[in-house]
């Protein structure tokens, strides 16, 4: 986490989070509009992937209001969580967009319809990946100086969306070369792409929300003990929570002779030590043991 002030730090985020949001839907307005106009599947599902993004902002900044509120006595250890819960409603909302899209695609397999291709097609895809590449840039950009889990993660979402926007200018081209069959077969390309993309969401949201070790490297928090002086060993530690909101468990072992504030010392000097390599712990339990005398 920063150092700037929470309420400004989270303020930051839904700023951004309120532009790409414009920006998206703008997009995707542009999109659905002329596919739906040309009879192109594949840019109106495009479109739809669009704005499926504007949504999950709706959502990310739901989430965010939520995750901003202070620890209380229902949520000692915060509401940080709310961002990763809410991100599972935007993996729904992924899902029954791929499973409609992929409804149309077969359908214009039955019924076969031309799509109209021209100058504006190649143009509004062309303008539309444009402000996808600045919209991805920013967000990885704001979501990296705030440390934002949020922004990073939905700045690969729109870098996705740029590749599988690549995918419709090649359909198009494909289809003015005299193949419109290739329109419903990227259409089912383009909805089994957000279907994968819904469930790398559920994926990483879940393994949070079960407490997945948010560490895996425990050789690391070893390392940085055990240069605390005084600390004998370090063993049983357990990680959990957010990649920005991490917990930390373990049992150290002392000199068995060690008076009980000397003791206290340490486990505060080894909180300190791990939040300083580890920005992103937020809290620390050290339990301290005797080691047994050889």
């Amino acid at each position: 986490m920063s150092t700037m002030p929470i309420q400004e730090h989270y303020n930051r985020i839904r700023f951004t989070l309120i532009l790409v949001l414009v920006l998206n839907w703008a997009v995707a307005c542009a999109k659905i509009l002329y596919g739906l106009l040309s009879h192109c599947t594949s840019m109106t599902a495009d479109g739809f992937h669009s704005l499926s993004d504007g949504a999950s902002n709706i959502i990310g900044l739901v989430g965010i209001r939520l995750a901003s509120q202070p620890k209380d006595i229902d949520h000692p250890y915060g509401h940080k969580k709310y961002e990763t819960f809410f991100s599972l409603g935007i993996a729904m909302l992924l899902f029954i967009i791929s499973i409609s899209l992929i409804h149309q695609a077969l359908e214009r397999f039955r019924n076969p319809v031309t799509p109209q291709v021209d100058i504006k097609s190649f143009t509004i895809m062309a303008i539309t990946t444009l402000i996808n590449i600045l919209v991805m840039n920013y967000e990885y950009g704001q979501g990296k100086r705030l440390k934002s889990d949020i922004l990073t993660s939905d700045a690969m979402h729109t870098k996705a969306d740029i590749f599988t926007s690549l995918s419709v200018i090649i359909a198009l081209i494909v289809i003015k070369l005299g193949y419109p069959v290739f329109d419903p077969i990227a259409t089912i390309f383009i909805s089994l792409f957000i279907a994968y993309s819904g469930f790398n969401i559920v994926r990483h949201s879940s393994a949070i929300l079960c407490d997945t070790a948010a560490i895996l490297d425990d050789k690391r928090i070893v390392d940085i003990v055990l240069g605390v002086k005084g600390v004998k060993t370090c063993h049983k530690i357990r990680t959990r929570g957010r990649p920005d909101d991490i917990y930390i468990d373990l049992h150290v072992q002392v000199n068995p002779d060690m008076h009980v504030d000397n003791a206290h010392k340490i486990s505060y000097a080894i909180e300190e030590a791990i939040k300083k390599d580890i920005p992103e712990v937020t809290d620390v339990v050290v339990h301290v043991e005797p080691k047994e005398k050889t």
